[in-house]
């Protein structure tokens, strides 16, 4: 038991510490799209001529989003769960449930992270150049020169993939331990600002 928790502790800390700055990340790439969006739509409507990057910027900005606060909304119990069986089964066998449905998942985001990596990061799509978004300043950076190379969105969720993994092995190794009865050792994760899907 003592080695469970010598690798939940640091483990924590790090889904902490990192999903901490990934929610500040997220909430403001969450208000620079919608800036983009309301200006998208007062350049289309009001100026009579749309911003040709805003779209391409505000999906930029929602993958990120996306790959930095699923992590955090699974780690806190956010995300839709049909949990019938669970309520169901006693304690333990819901705790075994519990587990078993965790290392399917860990077993999927594997899948998830190969692909990611393979099939977008580094192919012919990812390595592509981005139809509008360049950087600033006219800074020229790789083959792409000063245009995005699609690779800097697709990352968001290869991003987010990876810490899903972390978070999921924490979560593996705090049901190991509340199966063993050591669940009054654990800190709680939720801090009120994510309600579960009831």
């Amino acid at each position: 038991m003592t080695i469970l928790f010598g690798l939940l502790w640091p483990l924590e800390r790090i889904n902490s510490g990192v999903l901490a700055v990934g929610k500040t990340i997220s909430i403001l790439a969450l208000a620079i799209m919608v800036c983009l969006i309301l200006g998208q739509v007062f350049f289309r409507y009001v100026m009579n001529d749309a911003l040709n990057w805003s779209e391409e910027a505000a999906r930029f900005g929602m993958i990120w989003m996306t790959g930095l606060m699923a992590p955090l909304a699974y780690r806190l119990g956010g995300f839709v769960a049909i949990d019938m069986l669970g309520r169901a089964l006693p304690r333990l066998l819901a705790g075994l449930l519990g587990l078993v449905l965790l290392t399917i998942t860990l077993w999927v985001l594997v899948i998830a992270w190969e692909r990611g990596l393979n099939n977008h990061l580094d192919t012919l799509s990812g390595k592509g150049c981005s139809a509008t978004l360049r950087w600033p300043f006219g800074i020229e950076i790789g083959k792409c020169g000063e245009k995005f190379q699609n690779r800097f969105q697709y990352a968001g969720l290869w991003v987010g993939v990876n810490l899903l993994i972390l978070v999921n092995v924490e979560l593996i190794l705090r049901q190991i331990i509340l199966l063993a009865g050591q669940g009054d050792r654990l800190t709680p994760l939720g801090d009120g600002e994510v309600a579960g899907a009831d």
